[in-house]
């Protein structure tokens, strides 16, 4: 055992040894230029990077839709096993990348201030910090490597030494290639990327820092203007961003409005060292220290950017427009980093209604992230936090976090304006069910007639706090359930702060019986498969309703596979089935036909039409299978107190189909079919 832990701590020594100096090579200015001639990529500009490092993940089409968006690897976080991973939101986050390649690209976005705008709680920061932190990896592997310098035996005793070693690094982590001067260093570009195959122009734009350029400019008069010389004080370095160690990547929060301070942002005067240079105004006795300072090369984060006071906006604007900033008593500083805010809906209106803030409206992109209006994504959500690997000592009933779900999607979901479209089915639409005369393109214009969906309604982290409440309520229960759940996101609506009004709050409520409504349909189809538990079953039966209906609408006969004859359509069969979702003799005709439309429009797209492909004639058929086989057990004994042996073994037989198929527990799978019999009881289910 001993051995094996010593081999353990070797190989991670080994590993420690390699890495530390793969990510602390150094070397001069003449070694950096033949690094860059074989690598002309690592003096990308901070979008190039960041597009680079998205794209580095892969990315895939959502649909084969031409205006379908992609599906970016990057932001399920792989390398952190999807702990900060964003569902649901493909068509912000397509958009948010393809501004990043039109910035990369030059084509004006790299001068926008980039502002997610969202309600409370819909992964604004999620996005940004995952891309703070996908920027600190990138810049640690081979393909994301960047550079900066820093100055040696520069001064003249032992005035500066910022490093303890007589050294001066660059405090803003500036591209090497700076030190060539403007008029040559297009030149040495071009050369750049000629040799490469980019699909983005290479740039260096801009002077040195002030505390560099004065540096510079003493070593040149020294030398006598020779550049050879000046460059021999340079050692170049690999840059590792990082957040804690403020280096190239920068989060400024707004704070109270007294104790705001400009100088946060772009620097303030170390007055410990006016005594060694003399001055206030000499760069050296100035720290270039502000967020937008050691976010050169990388990017900043303004959380609630609205909230700034017009003082920051100013150097906001400067940032953005003109890549620059404003040092306090010092020229006009180059900057090179993505600028990305969040806000909520409520500051962006007081920026609409603000005249004084046009410049900066003028200058800002706005980005949409909703909320999610598709249910796979939302149960995603809080399947994360609240599944059985996490969760010990108490089970979680099966379609307790989906109800959960269900509720909140459907709080964010405006009315449909067809009548013939409840808002459940509108959901179910969203979710990528089927209905007949429901294609795709109606579904776009179903999404299209409700522009602000998903900007409104109840926020994930209130559901999040009730599942909680729901696991630590009452810890003799062994089992959650969603009745539970359900229970406690009512109760909490009368203390939810976020609820703007009454009416809001009585739709809520509505919606809870809604919900309830549909779970109740659920678990009694999840009851009927249980008793008939023969999908072949239910697959035949579909095959041959189908066989009829297309016989019948193409006014043809169909052949009896028991005799071989050629019969009428069975209309007995085919209205048993029609029956169980109330579908009337007036409207047999043309429900056949939406069927066989249906099943047509399936077959252009290349889709194949099977029992589970439409919910409506799926429930009509497992409740068909389950008539049929009703007799054989009669669950309403269960509400009374005299059961029979038989009947208890069939029932015992149902339960742990339950258990085995569909998760339940021995808990919840009792609660359930008690449920279920008294609904039977009470004379609330046809079939009983």
């Amino acid at each position: 055992m001993a051995e094996e832990k010593a081999g353990i701590l070797e190989a991670i020594g080994r590993k420690t040894r390699d890495d530390y100096r793969d990510l602390h090579w150094e070397g001069s200015f003449n070694d950096y230029m033949a690094l860059v001639g074989e690598k002309p990529v690592v003096i990308r500009n901070s979008y190039q990077r960041l597009y680079d490092m998205i794209m580095s993940y892969g990315r895939e089409k959502v649909s084969k839709g031409r205006s379908s968006p992609y599906r970016y690897t990057f932001f399920s976080d792989p390398e952190n096993n999807g702990r900060d991973a964003v569902f649901g939101l493909e068509q912000t986050l397509s958009r948010l990348v393809d501004l990043f390649k039109s910035a990369a690209l030059g084509y004006g976005p790299e001068k926008r201030l980039l502002l997610l705008h969202g309600p409370v709680g819909s992964a604004k920061s999620t996005i940004v910090r995952q891309i703070k932190r996908g920027l600190e990896r990138y810049s640690r592997k081979p393909e994301g490597a960047l550079y900066s310098f820093r100055w040696n035996d520069v001064e003249e005793g032992n005035q500066a030494d910022l490093n303890g070693d007589g050294s001066f690094p660059c405090p803003m982590h500036e591209e090497p290639l700076k030190l060539i001067p403007v008029e040559f260093r297009d030149r040495v570009v071009e050369r750049l990327q000629a040799s490469s195959s980019l699909p983005y122009r290479l740039h260096v734009e801009g002077e040195l820092c002030p505390a560099c350029r004065k540096i510079f400019w003493t070593l040149m008069k020294r030398y006598e203007g020779e550049l050879e010389k000046v460059l021999g004080h340079i050692t170049v370095y690999r840059l590792i961003m990082s957040e804690k160690d403020r280096i190239g990547i920068g989060t400024f929060q707004p704070k109270d409005e007294k104790n705001q301070d400009s100088t946060e942002l772009t620097g303030d005067v170390n007055y410990r060292k006016i005594a060694i240079y003399g001055s206030d105004s000499d760069p050296r006795a100035f720290n270039f220290d502000g967020e937008l300072n050691i976010a050169n090369r990388g990017i900043i984060e303004f959380i609630e950017v609205l909230k700034l006071d017009v003082a920051f906006l100013y150097d906001l604007l400067g940032a953005t427009q003109e890549h620059s900033i404003k040092p306090k008593k010092f020229p006009q500083t180059d900057v090179d980093e993505v600028i990305i805010g969040h806000t909520n809906e409520p500051e962006y209106l007081k920026l609409q209604n603000n005249e004084y803030m046009e410049a900066l409206r003028d200058r800002t992109i706005k980005v949409d992230v909703p909320y999610m209006t598709r249910l796979r994504d939302e149960v995603r959500i809080y399947e994360r936090d609240f599944n059985r690997d996490l969760i010990k000592g108490k089970h979680i009933a099966p379609h307790t976090v989906s109800v959960a779900s269900m509720w909140a999607v459907l709080t964010r979901l405006a009315e449909p304006k067809k009548e013939d479209l409840s808002l459940v089915q509108k959901m179910k639409l969203y979710d990528g069910k089927t209905l007949p005369g429901y294609t795709e393109d109606t579904i776009l214009e179903l999404r299209k007639e409700s522009p602000r969906e998903g900007m409104e309604g109840i926020s994930p982290r209130y559901v999040q706090d009730k599942l909680s409440s729901s696991l630590v309520k009452d810890m003799n229960e062994k089992c959650v359930n969603p009745f539970m759940v359900l229970n406690e996101l009512e109760a909490g609506l009368a203390h939810n702060s976020l609820i703007s009004s009454e009416e809001q709050r009585e739709r809520f409520r509505q919606l809870l019986s809604v919900v309830k409504e549909e779970y109740e349909d659920i678990i009694k189809n999840e009851v009927r498969r249980a008793i008939s538990a023969d999908e072949s079953a239910v697959s035949s039966l579909c095959s041959n309703y189908i066989d009829n209906v297309k016989a019948y609408t193409q006014g043809e006969k169909i052949r009896n596979k028991f005799t071989n004859k050629q019969q009428e359509p069975d209309e007995r069969l085919m209205r048993s089935i029609e029956e169980k979702i109330e579908i009337p003799e007036t409207r047999k005709d043309d429900f056949r036909r939406e069927i066989m439309n249906y099943i047509g429009a399936l077959a252009v797209e290349g889709k194949r039409f099977d029992w589970r492909t439409d919910d409506r004639l799926r429930k009509a058929l497992e409740m068909k299978l389950f008539e049929d086989q009703k007799d054989a057990i009669k669950l309403s004994a269960l509400v009374t107190n005299v059961v029979d042996r038989e009947t208890q073994e069939k029932i015992e037989i149902i339960r742990t189909r339950l258990i085995k198929n569909y998760g339940y527990c021995e808990v919840c799978s009792r609660d359930l079919l008690e449920y279920i019999s008294s609904i039977f009881a009470r004379g609330d289910e046809k079939e009983e």
